[in-house]
């Protein structure tokens, strides 16, 4: 009968992913890279989006204080830049208002889309973890249990001792799945929410500049 100390010591996380078969080992160690990846994506994600809130800001009160001649550095900076080289191109012989309006719009629109499109690598990953990494742990849960099973018919013992272990360690490949998951979930819908919003700032402060900038074309 095995000591209070090994049992203690064989049923520790530590010892449960040792003593773990090949392949359960193998899903437990991806299932952590994984945990890992998610969280450098989280912390990257979370830097890019107060970056992307101080641009939006900026660019909001320049367009209230109607400073649209912007010669800094940034995303505001690069919006207002593309709608005054659009302004300085506009050709008030041949195009309405409207036309000037939403091809102002436009070149600037394509600045900001291109900016919040380079935010979003990364994201898919956090729903692929989200998605997948249950299934994953579940694999090895049910590949441990197998293994418990056949440690039985080979000892003839269904004895608690002898089964336990082997059924600790493939739950632990599933606690394992949903620790990597369930950040990874919150993760996706927050970061898609807040850049979606951020996105919402930067569409509705373009489209009152291009509005500013028409009606000092015609005053």
């Amino acid at each position: 009968m095995p000591s209070p100390e090994a049992t203690q010591h064989t049923m520790s996380l530590l010892g449960l992913f040792w003593q773990a078969d090949p392949i359960v080992k193998a899903v437990m160690l991806a299932l952590v890279l994984a945990s890992i990846a998610v969280w450098a994506v989280v912390l990257e994600k979370l830097f890019q989006l107060s970056r992307l809130r101080r641009e939006a800001a900026r660019f909001e009160q320049a367009v209230r204080n109607e400073q649209l001649n912007n010669d800094g550095t940034g995303l505001a900076a690069d919006i207002l830049n593309a709608g005054q080289l659009e302004w300085q191109e506009r050709d008030v012989t041949h195009e309405s208002r409207g036309e000037m309006r939403e091809r102002f719009e436009r070149a600037m629109r394509a600045v900001m889309g291109a900016r919040l499109r380079a935010t979003e690598p990364g994201l898919p990953l956090l729903a692929t973890v989200g998605s997948v990494s249950p299934f994953v742990g579940l694999f090895g849960t049910v590949w441990g249990i197998m293994n418990s099973f056949t440690a039985i018919a080979s000892s003839n013992d269904t004895s608690l001792a002898v089964v336990a272990p082997g059924i600790a360690e493939a739950l632990f490949a599933t606690a394992i799945g949903l620790v990597a998951a369930i950040p990874a979930v919150i993760a996706y819908n927050k970061l898609s929410t807040d850049l979606g919003r951020i996105g919402q700032r930067f569409s509705a402060a373009i489209t009152e500049c291009s509005a500013r900038m028409i009606r000092r074309e015609a005053a």
